[in-house]
């Protein structure tokens, strides 16, 4: 399971906000705690979150940072066996761009994407997909024993959905994340495949 992190200002106004660690607005609280109920019924043998405030502050507001052996059972929110902080689920590095709007960056680059870049100072799709692709290593081990949920940013999931898939990290262009939204990735038979995307809190 993906969970995009709540609404930040940052988010709202289109800023790349990488490295940057901006708070959720209270817009994004409530996203993150809707998302509680939602969870209550889940049970998870790992829960993997980005350090950013604004990633670790959802996974705390959807249940998903309590023990399901230490937690009230009577609270919303998810049963998690393990709870981690994974540097590689941090936002893509937008470098120069950090910060700064897409409509603001093509005036002095016309037509660019964070996917056909360049992105100054900052990764390259390579890059990040390569990180996603050890988190995806990671993750691997702990299916073969129950669900894994990540929390973190909307353009490194959206690499994660695409490298899942074994598709080029550019190919997450195709995959919108909205915030607060949930995502789950499975398999039909043996294939890899998405079997939610980006549903709404």
């Amino acid at each position: 399971m993906l969970l995009r992190h709540g609404e930040t200002g940052w988010s709202r106004s289109g800023r790349h906000t990488g490295v940057t660690d901006v708070p959720l607005t209270p817009a994004g609280e409530k996203q993150a705690a809707r998302l509680a109920d939602r969870l209550a019924a889940w049970s998870f043998v790992l829960v993997a979150a980005s350090p950013r405030q604004r990633a670790l502050r959802t996974a705390e507001l959807a249940g998903l940072t309590r023990s399901a052996d230490h937690r009230d059972r009577a609270a919303a929110g998810a049963g998690v066996a393990r709870f981690e902080v994974w540097d590689d689920l941090a936002e893509w590095n937008y470098g120069e761009f950090e910060g700064v709007t897409t409509p603001d960056i093509r005036r002095s680059v016309p037509d660019w994407t964070v996917w056909t870049g360049p992105t100054r100072g900052g990764e390259t799709p390579a890059q990040v997909g390569g990180r996603a692709d050890v988190v995806i290593g990671r993750v691997l081990s702990y299916l073969e024993r129950g669900d894994v949920a990540l929390v973190g940013h909307g353009h490194m999931l959206r690499v994660l959905v695409a490298r899942w898939l074994e598709l080029d990290p550019v190919l997450g262009a195709r995959f919108v994340l909205d915030a607060g939204g949930l995502s789950i990735l499975g398999h039909e038979h043996e294939t890899r495949a998405v079997l939610r995307l980006n549903e709404p809190a």
